[in-house]
């Protein structure tokens, strides 16, 4: 058995000249140039990839994670993630062109900058402990941005882990962990910080965010919600009870993406059961309880939480229902509920429990999810293109994933965040690289065209005036009813009517061609 580092709490006393010697690195511009991030990158890349056998086995100890899920849900995705960036890192932090500059700002070399936004905090969560955390912190890295990493306590193991992993691989004058609790948190969160990035509840979220407030922060906020599977009568049902038990079964139902309930057309709510019964005995022939691919509660409190909301349902289990306290075991667990003020369906679950509710037709399940949380993390619509598209367009989310469950999670070129009560800001790949940096636009006004610029100058006069507009004025290209006029009549002044910089353009181009033709015969 792999031998893990301990878990040891941060003393209070010691952060405050932790976070300012962190501080004091980013001043020194020492995690600004782009070689310095690369090779960060790059270590801890092998940081990981020498450690992948007490990863495997913290995660085991911490969440009853088998090694298939963490090398599929923790590793792979952060390595992956790692690579990605650091092959990418010029293109995404090189300056960029102002678009769509009129021809006399083109002097002015307007263009966007790429800069760090500076010294952040990322907190960490139990459920994908490495993921969650070091995704961020890579993100971090990449912008240029020195950080402190505070993972979840509910993941002690992996937590000490990231800890000797970042310690060992990462320059320690930049990049450091912080272990423990609600004080150590605190703690934290009452230094000066550039950005500051959770993943979490809402609850916690939102006493963050009201903190950051205090000193004008920024946060980005990776949240849950209460997230809907739409099943419409036309959705193939042993794909959707194949993809959505998967959705559920995965972390033993501790993910944020997962369904919260389901909306199935009462049509097909037969079949669906049929084959998710099915489906379940596939995966575990013995039992999910005497399955090394399933995993745990994560602890005491979460379990007590969960039975306590299968308790209260006054729907119908129709499949499992089995759990064991001292195991930290809970069955997938399958109830058909009739009520949206259902104890199944009024909270985030996070857990292996999957309600579903018979509707008639797909308008009111788009109804319910709209009325039961506006903006979840997630959605997932089974059905034929058409529907999944109502679905889209009158459903809003963080993110979709059409007859399947969190897919566009795993892809690096997706932005992955919340909206509304899910969350604020998104990250995987360049989203990564852009949550921590500042896009700072920049002009450089050369001496010579002073001349150019003696209309801004006082003392100002209707001449200069007139001469400001014809310089900077748009013309419109509707009318007074809003709608976009032809081009003619836009070369002739726009809606007003009158000659304008179209005409303008229009008899210069033709001189210079008319020009260019005397030439020629000459």
């Amino acid at each position: 058995m792999a031998t893990l580092p301990l878990f040891e709490h941060t003393p209070l006393e010691d952060i405050p000249a932790i976070v300012n010697g962190i501080r004091a690195t980013f001043r020194a511009h020492k995690s600004r140039p782009l070689e310095y991030r690369r090779v960060q990158l790059r270590k801890l890349y092998w940081g990981l990839h020498d450690n992948q056998d007490i990863i495997v086995e913290a995660c085991k100890r911490d969440i009853g994670k088998s090694s298939f899920e963490t090398h599929l849900t923790e590793l792979g995705m952060v390595m992956n993630d790692i690579i990605y960036l650091a092959d990418n890192l010029e293109k995404f932090a090189k300056d960029e062109p102002a678009e769509d500059v009129a021809l006399a700002n083109k002097l002015f070399g307007p263009k966007i900058r790429k800069d760090p936004l500076g010294t952040v905090l990322v907190i960490g969560a139990y459920n994908f402990p490495i993921q969650l955390s070091l995704g961020p912190l890579i993100g971090a890295i990449s912008a240029g941005c020195t950080a402190v990493l505070k993972p979840s306590e509910a993941a002690p193991n992996a937590a000490a882990v990231m800890q000797k992993i970042i310690a060992e691989h990462l320059d320690p004058t930049a990049y450091t962990v912080i272990q423990g609790a609600i004080p150590e948190t605190t703690a934290l969160l009452d230094q000066r910080w550039d950005k500051i990035f959770y993943t979490g509840s809402a609850n916690v979220g939102t006493i963050i965010a009201k903190k950051a407030a205090e000193t004008l922060t920024p946060v980005a906020l990776e949240l849950g919600g209460k997230n809907p599977a739409i099943i419409s009568k036309n959705a193939d049902p042993r794909l959707a009870a194949r993809r959505l038990l998967w959705n559920k079964i995965l972390n033993a139902g501790q993910v944020c993406v997962s369904q919260n309930y389901i909306l199935i057309d009462k049509e097909i709510l037969p079949a669906f059961i049929k084959e998710i019964k099915i489906a379940l005995k596939e995966f575990y022939p013995n039992g999910a309880q005497n399955s090394p691919d399933y995993g745990k509660i994560v602890n005491t409190r979460q379990f007590t939480r969960l039975k306590k909301m299968l308790d209260e349902t006054s729907g119908k289990i129709l499949l499992g229902g089995t759990m064991s306290e001292k195991d930290l075991f809970l069955e997938p667990t399958v109830v058909q509920v009739d009520s949206l003020t259902d104890s199944l369906v009024v909270d985030e679950s996070f857990g292996p429990l999957i309600p579903v509710f018979a509707v008639t037709d797909l308008d009111e399940a788009i109804q319910i999810a709209n009325e039961v949380d506006g903006t979840p993390l997630a959605i997932y619509p089974f059905g034929n293109s058409k529907e999944t598209e109502k679905v889209l367009s009158q459903v809003r989310s963080g993110g979709a994933g059409v007859n399947d469950g969190c897919f566009h999670l795993s892809i690096p070129t997706l932005p992955f965040g919340g909206v509304g009560g899910s969350g604020t800001g998104a990250y995987h790949g360049r989203a990564s690289f852009e949550t921590f940096t500042h896009r700072r636009s920049i002009t450089t006004t050369p001496g010579w065209v002073e001349g150019l610029l003696a209309i801004r100058y006082p003392p100002y006069s209707l001449a200069k005036q007139k001469k400001a507009a014809g310089m900077n004025a748009r013309k419109p290209n509707f009318d007074r009813q809003g709608k976009r006029i032809g081009w003619l009549k836009w070369l002739v002044g726009g809606a007003t009517g009158k000659p304008g910089l179209g005409l303008a353009v229009l008899i210069f181009a033709v001189s210079v061609r008319l020009y260019l033709q005397r030439r020629s015969k000459l």
